[in-house]
């Protein structure tokens, strides 16, 4: 092996990085979860009003709709490790907080879903954080 094709090989990742993407990876399988509670909200799987669209109240339409198409592709970009995963999740999880957090009265308080996305939100930052200055020490 020259040493141009050893220096084309990928170097391996630190116990950092294997865990930053194990973290995306679960953030990932989560938001596909939300988006398949989401889509059969609006399919009607299950019976009651607040269970299908068209008898669904205006509000929950508004947000249902988007949340159920964002969600999954949230989950696409954070498995594939992509740059915009992490954008298109703060978005929903930006919208799930406003509706939970602010809405109460409309969407019902559900204080544990406000208290994950922000959990999950501190995780990231604090793990890009980390891997900036590893990158920084390591002069990569």
């Amino acid at each position: 092996m020259t040493d141009e094709t050893a220096a084309r090989l990928p170097a391996r990742q630190s116990t950092l990085e294997l865990s930053f993407d194990l973290f995306l990876r679960l953030v990932a399988l989560s938001c596909l979860v939300y988006g398949t509670a989401y889509w059969v909200r609006l399919i009607g799987f299950f019976e009651g009003a607040e269970w299908r669209f068209d008898l669904m109240p205006f509000y929950w339409q508004m947000t249902a709709v988007p949340l159920a198409v964002l969600f999954p592709f949230a989950a696409v970009g954070l498995w594939m490790m992509a740059s915009w995963g992490p954008v298109v999740w703060v978005l929903c999880a930006g919208l799930e907080m406003v509706m939970y957090g602010l809405f109460p009265n409309s969407f019902g308080r559900w204080p544990l879903i406000v208290g994950l996305h922000a959990a999950v939100a501190t995780a990231y930052i604090v793990l890009r954080a980390m891997l900036y200055l590893q990158a920084r020490r390591t002069g990569h």
